[in-house]
């Protein structure tokens, strides 16, 4: 017998973009693969819960941000609430290799549209 979190699918950066209905601001890979998802506005929480390979859910739109993409090595970050990047924040992230979308949705519903793809496939 397996269990929800046993039984996890593994969504596309392309299939996060479809199902938030978001916009690419930056990343060109959008096969990167997504089992792990996180929302949060406190980077320090993001230092010290994130696994390698997590897609960050915010709504903070600061350089930092995508520092802590970095050094956390994560799969991508969303932007939630309509929140758009500056021209420093998005070359920062493309020169760092990391995919950044935007959603108009907020993190409690995003989050949870995720959730269902990932558990409930």
């Amino acid at each position: 017998m397996t269990t929800a979190l046993e039984a996890r699918k593994v969504l596309t950066l392309e299939e996060v973009a479809r199902l938030l209905e978001a916009t690419v601001f930056c990343g060109s890979n959008l096969s990167i693969k997504v089992s792990e998802v996180g929302a949060a506005d406190m980077m320090s929480d993001v230092l010290a819960l994130s696994k390698p390979g997590m897609l960050l859910l915010t709504g903070l739109i600061s350089l930092q941000v995508v520092r802590t993409a970095v050094v956390s090595d994560l799969s991508g970050i969303v932007l939630v609430r309509g929140k758009k990047p500056s021209k420093e924040i998005l070359d920062l992230a493309a020169e760092s290799g990391i995919p950044m979308l935007g959603t108009s949705m907020t993190m409690f519903k995003a989050a949870g549209v995720l959730y269902g793809a990932i558990f409930a496939g």
